[in-house]
């Protein structure tokens, strides 16, 4: 299996949404979908991880199943946004390597200060 960067895979859903003439939805919109899948993969979670159990009626779906909605619908928002997802996530590492690199306790034992 080829490994996709992200570019790839924000090109690949632009060029599934530019066959349709609606387009991409309103940001407004794409929040609301965004929820929604949000929603599914923590019901998901709660079935798989929680104490709620699936009904025998409800159809079978699996954690990767919604977090591959979720990315999907992230990758749409962030298109019809104009937001390249590399240099975003480059920047959060960036700062969460800064801001949070003491932040809880590390396998390495350094601390903020520096010793061990």
């Amino acid at each position: 299996m080829n490994e996709k960067t992200m570019r790839i895979m924000q090109q690949e859903v632009d060029d599934y949404i530019q066959q349709f003439k609606i387009g991409y939805f309103s940001p407004l919109g794409q929040m609301a979908r965004l929820t929604e899948e949000v929603g599914e993969l923590a019901r998901e979670v709660n079935h798989h991880y929680g104490e709620k159990k699936k009904k025998v009626s409800e159809n079978p779906k699996t954690v990767e199943e919604e977090l591959g909605d979720v990315l999907f619908v992230t990758i749409i928002m962030a298109n019809s946004l104009g937001i390249d997802l590399t240099e975003a996530f480059t920047r959060n590492m960036d700062k969460f390597n800064r801001r949070d690199r003491f932040r809880f306790e590390r396998k390495d034992g350094l601390t903020e200060g520096g010793t061990q």
